[in-house]
């Protein structure tokens, strides 16, 4: 036994990424049971259909919606379709108009419009 050298063991890699090397004791490394997993948080889904679904409901009742957009401008009409990016407004007493999603700053039933002045 005189004459082997004693093996160094390697340092290990550590969940954090650094590396920690035996330096006598002073480190301790938690080992876990093999049997144990540590689960990784799941992270919420980046599409929840909210959004859809709320456009399904207003095409399918031709609800009359008011778009507010960046500029303040109002357009009021019902919504044909949508798409990821776009919704197609169909108004009466106007030109039927292609909104780009980026533009819109928030939209509301018109109906409550004229429901909040009443009151």
């Amino acid at each position: 036994m005189k004459g082997k050298a004693r093996e160094v063991p390697q340092p290990r890699e550590r969940s954090n990424g650094s590396r920690s090397s035996n330096d006598g004791g002073q480190q301790r490394a938690v080992q876990q049971p093999a049997s144990v997993q540590v689960k990784k948080r799941v992270p919420p889904p980046i599409e929840t259909n909210a959004e859809i679904f709320y456009y399904k409901k207003q095409i399918d009742a031709h609800t009359v919606m008011v778009i507010v957009l960046l500029d303040g401008e109002e357009i009021e009409g019902t919504i044909e379709w949508y798409d990821r990016g776009a919704l197609k407004v169909n108004r009466k007493s106007a030109p039927n108009l292609l909104v780009l999603k980026r533009n819109i700053k928030y939209m509301f039933k018109a109906d409550e419009r004229f429901e909040s002045a009443t009151e």
